[in-house]
């Protein structure tokens, strides 16, 4: 499925670069623009997150040098991995440590194990480390991570939890044979799988060599059974990462868990991607057809009745500007509306939680509220802020709708003013949501849950900023006292972890309005722009004197065949995007042809 998706991906950036050389020969510089920024640099950029999380001596460093084929990591008996490994494709073998202040450092690979530690050279610390190695999987833009063990209570901790969980589209959770799934393992999942996602997560049972095929079964049954009650129908399989590395593939399990690995890599995010690139593709080859019959017009018309077309359509485009800033002031008053509500969510439950607070603390025993106060904050606000954020994405989503739907009938009556410009009747572009989930980055990451996201990237700093007040007890205080110094301690935590939850969620609603106005913008002039482009180049050749009307005849006639074989093979691709400029799909307008 992945060399498929990859496939597909790579004929979508050819038909990109067919339409902008289309684009470039016609003049329509912001198209040409528009593919190469828009379209091409988010597919180049894409990749795929494949974290790899597990306890302590489990394996997973040597699960890791499983799926890329050969021993990249150092592996050992004590813990090689403190620090985040980020390993993606690259033609040579290269390494580069990362520092927290962003400096960034190349050493040879072979000196690995010096940097895994956690400390470099002179006891410099490290954020994380980069590798480039030229393995198979990677090079389907698969970014592999390996993580530090979940039981290390360092800080690196924090970062596996709050930095990589969240953008993984596949988290392997690797167990170990000897004792599968223990009590400290299931409490690591019930508290991150949210923030892990849980249709991207499969538990891998490392060193299954030490079982017989009936203790296998019997250890899967068992595991299976012990994470019915966290998932449904959890995906377990048994490897043995060092028959795999020894060369006995068939029996180390590596297989099956690969590909069910590339489903979950392809299965979301990447066919989201795709689909979105081809609906960009599409709505820039109707484009550029409206720009090839302006371009085949421009032939009979003289210097003086191109400038009079091109000084009309940027009147209108001046009017029509009024439309596009009512529309973004719309947006502004909504964002508005959102940051409100959300405010007033976060006082409220600020209030209830430190309400409910004393009736916890009075059945709780000293000890335990020493152990478990700050998980009990973790977990209310945690909640919330999943809630919330899943709250403020449906409105942000149904804000882009809305102001879609009004996009398109600005853009159709200007579709048709355009039209008596040039002389004809002028089908302007449909506006669609998929097209403008695909121009704001921020949106396809919203449709995948752009809640879970924010909620734990949010609250990884913000509560570790708080820990140090959650932490303030003294085990040789008596429970009353204990409990009393909780009800004094927890109004401050809550209040000063909501002082910076606040100013975060506002940055998420007003990110989202920056972009969608920016959208608008963008959207609502494209309809005038490119056409202006095309006249403006048909004027310059006019006044050069290189002005030859067969030859552009000839030329636009060209371009319309190739249009069309283009805009066959976007709809062999399967996804149907909506057409740019009529309304129907690239298929149906192929079929017309």
């Amino acid at each position: 499925m992945l060399e498929e998706l990859t496939a597909q991906r790579r004929e979508v950036l050819t038909l990109v670069g067919a339409l902008r050389e289309v684009a470039r020969a016609l003049g329509a510089s912001s198209l040409v623009q528009h593919l190469t920024q828009d379209v091409e640099a988010k597919l180049e950029a894409d990749r795929f997150f494949l974290v790899v999380v597990g306890e302590f001596n489990h394996g997973k460093t040597a699960l890791v040098n499983a799926l890329l084929g050969e021993e990249v990591l150092p592996v050992g008996v004590t813990p090689t991995t403190a620090v985040i490994h980020q390993l993606s494709y690259a033609d040579a073998p290269s390494a580069r440590v990362v520092r927290p202040s962003g400096e960034i450092e190349a050493f040879p690979l072979e000196s690995l194990a010096d940097f895994a530690s956690g400390k470099a050279r002179a006891g410099e610390s490290v954020a994380h480390v980069e590798i480039g190695y030229p393995a198979e999987l990677l090079r389907e833009r698969v970014v592999l991570v390996d993580t530090p063990g979940v039981n290390d209570l360092s800080l690196t901790r924090a970062d596996i939890t709050y930095g990589y969980l969240p953008r993984a589209d596949a988290v392997l959770f690797v167990l170990d044979a000897g004792q599968p799934l223990k009590e400290s393992e299931r409490e690591f999942l019930e508290k991150q799988l949210d923030r892990a996602g849980r249709d991207n997560l499969l538990f891998v049972i490392n060193k299954s060599d030490l079982w017989t095929e009936e203790e296998q079964a019997e250890a899967l049954a068992y595991v299976r059974q012990r994470l019915a009650d966290l998932l449904e129908e959890p995906a377990v399989f048994a490897v043995s990462a060092k028959a795999a590395l020894s060369g006995e593939a068939e029996k180390s399990g590596m297989q099956e868990l690969s590909q069910q690995v590339t489903q979950l890599l392809t299965q979301q995010r990447g066919q989201l991607v795709l689909g979105n690139a081809i609906s960009a593709v599409a709505f820039a080859e109707g484009a550029l057809r409206h720009a090839v019959e302006a371009r085949r017009r421009a032939a009979n018309l003289t210097v003086e009745q191109l400038g009079s077309r091109i000084d009309s359509l940027r009147r209108d485009l001046a009017g029509h500007r009024g439309a596009i800033d009512a529309r973004r002031q719309l947006v502004r008053e909504e964002s508005a509306a959102i940051k409100a509500w959300v405010r007033r969510d976060l006082g409220r439950f600020c209030d209830d939680l430190l309400a409910r607070l004393p009736s916890w603390l009075q059945e709780a025993r000293g000890d335990d509220v020493r152990e478990h106060l700050g998980a009990f904050l973790e977990h209310a606000f945690r909640s919330w802020a999943q809630a919330e954020t899943d709250e403020i994405s449906a409105a942000l989503e149904a804000l882009a709708e809305r102001v879609a739907a009004l996009l398109r009938e600005d853009t159709e009556a200007a579709g048709h003013r355009v039209g008596e410009a040039l002389g004809r009747e002028f089908e302007p572009p449909v506006i669609e949501v998929d097209t403008f989930m695909y121009d704001m980055g921020v949106f396809a990451v919203l449709s995948l849950g752009l809640g879970v996201v924010f909620a734990n990237v949010l609250l990884g700093g913000v509560l570790l900023a708080a820990a140090p007040a959650l932490a303030l007890f003294n085990r040789d205080r008596a429970d009353a006292e204990t409990r009393k110094r909780a009800r004094e301690m927890a109004p401050t935590v809550v209040s000063e972890t909501a002082a910076k939850v606040a100013p975060r969620l506002d940055q998420m609603v007003d990110d989202a309005r920056a972009h969608l106005e920016e959208w608008i913008v963008s959207v609502g002039e494209r309809t005038h722009r490119e056409l202006i482009e095309v006249l403006e180049r048909a004027r310059e050749e006019r006044q050069a004197g290189s002005f030859d009307a067969g030859r552009i005849a000839e030329d636009c006639d060209r371009n319309r065949r190739l249009l069309a074989a283009l805009r066959e093979r976007i709809g062999r691709l399967g996804a149907a995007p909506v057409d740019a400029t009529a309304g129907g799909s690239p298929v149906s307008r192929a079929e017309e042809v």
